[in-house]
């Protein structure tokens, strides 16, 4: 027979450790918020609720000073000295040589005649890229994002596709399309009959590899960016000129491109960053190789200050960067400005 006075001593033993468990994780969780709670009760009072949203987004500002604002103001300080000691305090004051050196040319269009070849080689591999580059994103993303905003079978399966890239590291996308690329990887053993083609070793190929390499795994942050764009342009426009006799291409024309035209901005705006600032995809993906025929400006600023231990140069030549780059954000956002005015009016 079965004994339930047992069964029930062991029952309520066992809901006795399992509420006395829960009790003490109640008081874990509990206590500690309860005390953060009477804390910030006390700061309130004493400095007002005007005043607790600086309180909340500290911690966000400590992070931004310590890990961009102060290596940006360091950077301005060791463009301006000079030695090979990373300690401020051990750098001596040079003034502008560090910027006079990277500037000084006989002819700017032959870096051979520059005191720092290497940095006009790599401002030039940089303007290339940047212009092929943006281009291409620009308008595959237009027309993708076109395409995408259509009523299609498994439209969300194919933007997921298209975004997918984008969630890759870029140091796996460069080692997934060398081994594509490689003598013996895949591309050359579909292609070539006997004699590999020199993706990775001839100058032209390479930097055509670079570009589509970069456009193929960012694209899709821009298409998603432009589709967003897309799908905040009113229905009703569209059916309007439809009524009026208005074609598919001229409805693009007259009204999808005027009304994208903010949204293109912000794209043309961080592709032009984001391809200045091409560095982590290139560097593994070739090495700035063959020769310096895919050398960009970020490699030169690396290789200055942690190969080179030139850590002036090397801040010199990224101050010259940010200013370049600042310059074209700000002509664009002017010209853009300037047309918005011009429609207006």
């Amino acid at each position: 027979m079965t004994d339930f006075s047992t069964v029930s001593e062991s029952t309520f033993e066992e809901r006795s450790f399992w509420d006395r468990l829960g009790a003490f994780i109640i008081s874990v969780l509990v206590l500690p918020l309860a005390l953060l709670d009477g804390l910030l009760s006390r700061l309130q009072a004493r400095i007002g609720i005007q005043r607790m949203g600086y309180w909340f987004i500290l911690p966000n500002l400590l992070i931004f000073g310590t890990f961009i604002l102060l290596p940006m103001l360091l950077n301005f300080y060791y463009g301006f000295t000079g030695g090979t000691s990373i300690l401020p305090q051990n750098r001596t004051w040079v003034g502008t040589e560090n910027l006079s050196a990277l500037l000084t040319c006989e002819d700017y269009t032959r870096p051979l005649t520059c005191t720092e070849d290497l940095f006009w080689r790599g401002a030039a591999n940089t303007v290339r890229f940047v212009v092929i580059e943006v281009t291409a994103i620009i308008l595959l993303s237009l027309v993708t994002a076109v395409a995408l905003n259509r009523r299609i079978r498994a439209r969300g399966f194919f933007r997921s596709v298209f975004f997918y890239p984008v969630l890759l590291s870029p140091v796996v996308v460069a080692l997934i399309w060398k081994w594509i690329l490689q003598p013996q990887g895949v591309l050359n053993s579909l292609l070539a009959d006997g004699r590999p083609i020199p993706f990775l070793t001839n100058a032209d190929w390479a930097m055509f590899w670079v570009i589509v390499v970069h456009v193929w795994a960012q694209m899709g942050f821009y298409t998603l960016i432009l589709l967003a764009g897309l799908q905040a342009i009113p229905k009703d426009l569209y059916e309007a000129a439809s009524m009026d006799g208005a074609n598919e291409w001229s409805r693009f024309w007259h009204i999808t491109l005027p009304l994208l035209r903010p949204t293109m901005l912000v794209v043309l705006v961080l592709t032009l960053i984001r391809s200045v600032q091409v560095f982590d995809l290139a560097f593994v993906f070739t090495g700035g190789g063959p020769g310096t025929a895919t050398q960009f400006l970020v490699q030169f600023i690396f290789q200055s200050a942690f190969d080179d231990r030139r850590f002036g140069i090397a801040a010199g030549a990224s101050l010259l960067l940010a200013g370049t780059l600042l310059v074209f954000t700000i002509i664009q956002l002017r010209v853009n400005r300037s047309s918005l005015d011009n429609g207006e009016g």
